[in-house]
C-alpha cells in the first residue's frame, strides 16, 4: 500500500521504518524534517502537510504527543481529512483521549472518510524491535483491510471495539502500570529499611508466585469469571499478610499509603463475611461502587489462556 506516516519521534520514526521493510510505499511528514532523512534515504517521499500526506496515499498514520497535536493535524486547515479521498482511513497511533477520538471519526464519517484509535506498547525498544501491541478500536472491516500494514510494524495488532476502544484499553495498561510501579515503591521501600539488600530483595521477589507470571494473568482465573469459590488463597489469610507488611512498615517508619488502602478495602470484604473466598474477592467492593458488573463465560476464558498462555504455565 501507498502509505501515509506522520509524526517520525521516539515511536513512530521506528514503526515508519518497519513499513519500509514490510514493502509499503511510504510517504511522511514531521515538524522536524530532518527526522525523515533516514525514511527518504530508503525511498519514502517527503510531503510538506499532513493533507499532501492525505493526498498521496491510501492510508495515513500519526503517533504523536498529545489529543491536541492530533487534533490539529486530523482537522486543520492543512490537516489529513483535508486531503483524504472518500473510503480512506486514518489510525491514530497515539495515546489518545477516547472522548477527542470519537469527536475526530465522526467528523471523518461526515466526510465518508474512516478513522481508528490505533495506540501502541512496548515503548521505542518495542517499536523498532516489532515487539509492539496494537489496540485498534473503529470499523473492523476497515482493520482487517489495513491488518498487513498493522503486521509489518507489530507483532500484536489487536482489533479490540467501537472507535474509542483502542484507546481505553491503551489507558488501562497504562495507568494500571504506574499505580503498581507506586505499590512496589513502597514494599521495596519497606523490605530495605526493615534490613534486606536491594538486590537479594528483587531476586528473591522475582521467584514468587508473582514474579513468575505477568501482570494480567490470573484475572481470567477469579476476578473475569466472578467466581471466587473454593479460594485458592483465603481472604482472612491474604489479609493478615497485608497486615503483617503494613505493621513492618510502622515498625520502620515507612509511609504504606496504597497497601494501608489495600488493607481497608480488605477489611472492609472480610466485614462482609468473605473470609474463606478467594483474597480477591475484594476486587467485587470497586465493582460494587463503579455499579459494574463482570462475569465471562470460564470457555471462553480458557480459550483465550490456550491462544496465550500464562507465563510459566502458573
Amino acid at each position: 500500500m501507498r502509505v501515509g506516516f506522520i509524526g517520525l519521534g521516539l515511536m513512530g520514526n521506528h514503526m515508519a521504518t518497519n513499513v519500509q521493510k514490510g514493502g509499503h510505499d511510504l510517504v511522511v511528514h514531521d515538524l522536524r524534517p530532518e527526522a525523515a532523512k533516514p525514511h527518504l534515504s530508503a525511498g519514502a517521499k517527503w510531503a510538506d502537510s499532513p493533507k499532501q500526506v492525505a493526498e498521496a496515499s491510501e492510508v495515513v498514520f500519526t503517533s504523536l504527543p498529545t489529543p491536541p497535536d492530533v487534533e490539529a493535524v486530523a482537522l486543520g486547515e492543512s490537516g489529513i481529512l483535508a486531503g483524504l479521498p472518500r473510503g480512506k482511513a486514518y489510525f491514530d497511533l497515539s495515546t489518545n483521549s477516547p472522548t477527542v477520538v470519537r469527536r475526530i471519526s465522526k467528523v471523518f464519517a461526515e466526510r465518508g472518510v474512516h478513522m481508528l484509535d490505533a495506540p501502541v506498547s512496548g515503548g521505542p525498544r518495542g517499536a523498532k524491535s516489532g515487539k509492539l501491541a496494537i489496540w485498534v478500536g473503529g470499523d473492523e472491516e476497515v482493520f482487517k483491510r489495513h491488518k498487513p500494514v498493522l503486521d509489518s510494524m507489530s507483532d500484536q495488532p489487536t482489533y479490540i471495539g467501537p472507535i474509542g476502544a483502542g484507546s481505553i484499553a491503551k489507558l488501562v495498561h497504562n495507568c494500571a502500570g504506574y499505580a503498581v510501579q507506586t505499590a512496589l515503591a513502597e514494599v521495596f521501600a519497606m523490605g530495605v529499611k526493615a534490613g534486606l539488600e536491594p538486590l537479594a530483595l528483587w531476586k528473591a521477589v522475582r521467584k514468587g508466585a508473582n514474579g513468575r507470571q505477568r501482570l494480567y494473568d490470573r484475572l481470567g482465573d477469579n476476578f473475569l469469571q466472578n467466581k471466587y469459590e473454593p479460594a485458592s488463597f483465603a481472604l482472612r489469610l491474604a489479609h493478615k499478610d497485608v497486615s503483617l507488611a503494613t505493621a513492618v512498615g510502622r515498625e520502620f517508619g515507612v509511609p504504606m499509603r496504597l497497601c494501608e488502602l489495600t488493607l481497608m478495602e480488605m477489611t472492609e470484604a472480610l466485614n462482609r463475611g468473605w473470609g474463606e473466598r478467594d483474597s480477591r474477592v475484594s476486587m467485587l467492593l470497586e465493582l460494587e461502587r463503579a455499579g459494574v458488573q463482570i462475569k465471562v463465560d470460564e470457555a471462553k476464558v480458557k480459550e483465550a489462556l490456550e491462544k496465550d498462555p500464562p507465563a510459566l504455565g502458573l
